[in-house]
């Protein structure tokens, strides 16, 4: 008995010399997470670093398999797959997730926000909010991602209505927000997935989109289009989300490290969408894109139709009440303190 101990002692030994240079045990805790964001994207970067700092704290015990660029298919089949538990989280984009957690499209009505300042306040207030409409959909917001203000961009100028009616206009897929408000505009909006957009553009399907500016270089969107109207048609955002049941697993130190984690690299990722918007808008100029006003009197019938057609029809379907009078009432005290607000670009 003692010399089969010790032979097997031995073999025990032997295989770990044999181990590969820096061969660690796989993770305790894997999650498999996917988006929509390109490789070398900010996105994409950001949720690098945020996995390399929660990997380091955890001792190797959290490890994440990341899928970019969409591999994964659009943001409602990477739902279908966190729901089976192929994956057990995602970057999602507003449009996506907002199918599941409704209240979550508050902030993309149309014209809602002036300024970044004032984004920055409403999403603040708003974030318990949110977190528990996800929890009751047994999903974990870990953080809110951002693509920034979005532009309306066409091969033609698009600066009055009756233009806008004459495009052939995207909206995005399952967004009663965009899509209403279009409509509402009497636009017949043509609604296709963010993967599906390019293609469309190059075949003529469509000619009118909405990004931001460094959202529409990423995508390769302006390579179709020569026009922005110098007027942010919206906000748009996205966030981290997690499976409860996965996210469950871990030990409450970790969950709490890897919401401070999420915390700080996303608190950061604003600061490179915002950057990276104002490069990329010289890089579009540089492109021969052009940026036209549009008129004040169009402007001026795209908020009465929001406030008198398009949100009263909306609250209480495409989201609460209670989520909509929460986010009206942040924003006002902000603007009763701030009046001059900021830049949106």
């Amino acid at each position: 008995m003692n010399r089969l101990l010790r032979t097997v002692c031995f073999g025990i030994a032997l295989l770990a010399l044999m181990a590969p240079p820096g061969a660690q045990a796989a993770p305790r805790y894997l999650f498999k997470i996917a988006t929509l964001a390109p490789d070398g994207s900010v996105w994409a970067r950001r949720f690098q670093e945020f996995q390399s700092e929660v990997t380091a704290k955890s001792n190797g015990e959290i490890g994440f398999k990341l899928y970019m660029g969409g591999v994964m298919g659009d943001d409602r089949a990477m739902y279908r797959k966190m729901r089976i538990g192929q994956l057990q989280g995602g970057g999602f984009t507003m449009t996506g997730i907002s199918e599941t957690v409704p209240d979550f499209r508050i902030m993309a009505i149309p014209f809602f926000f002036r300024s970044y300042a004032e984004v920055d306040r409403v999403a603040e207030g708003l974030f318990p909010l949110f977190k528990k409409a996800f929890q009751e959909k047994d999903l974990v917001l870990l953080a809110m991602t951002e693509v920034g203000f979005v532009y309306t961009m066409s091969s033609e100028p698009v600066t009055t209505v009756a233009q806008l009616r004459a495009s052939k206009c995207w909206a995005p897929e399952n967004d009663p927000l965009s899509r209403g408000f279009l409509e509402d505009m009497g636009v017949t909006p043509i609604p296709l997935s963010i993967p599906d957009v390019l293609s469309s553009l190059q075949t003529g399907m469509i000619n009118t989109v909405f990004n931001g500016f460094y959202g529409s270089i990423v995508l390769q969107w302006f390579t179709r289009t020569k026009y922005i109207t110098d007027t942010p048609f919206g906000y748009a955002y996205g966030g981290l989300v997690f499976s409860k049941s996965a996210f469950a697993k871990l030990p409450p130190h970790h969950a709490a490290m890897m919401e401070a984690a999420a915390k700080k690299h996303f608190a950061g990722l604003l600061i490179d969408t915002r950057r990276s918007n104002e490069e990329a808008l010289a890089t579009l100029k540089k492109n021969g894109i052009q940026l036209v006003p549009a008129e004040k009197e169009t402007l001026q019938q795209l908020l009465a139709v929001r406030d008198q057609k398009t949100v009263p029809r909306l609250v209480g379907t495409a989201f609460s009440k209670e989520i909509y009078a929460a986010a009206t009432r942040l924003l006002a005290d902000f603007r009763a303190k701030s009046p001059a607000g900021g830049a949106a670009k």
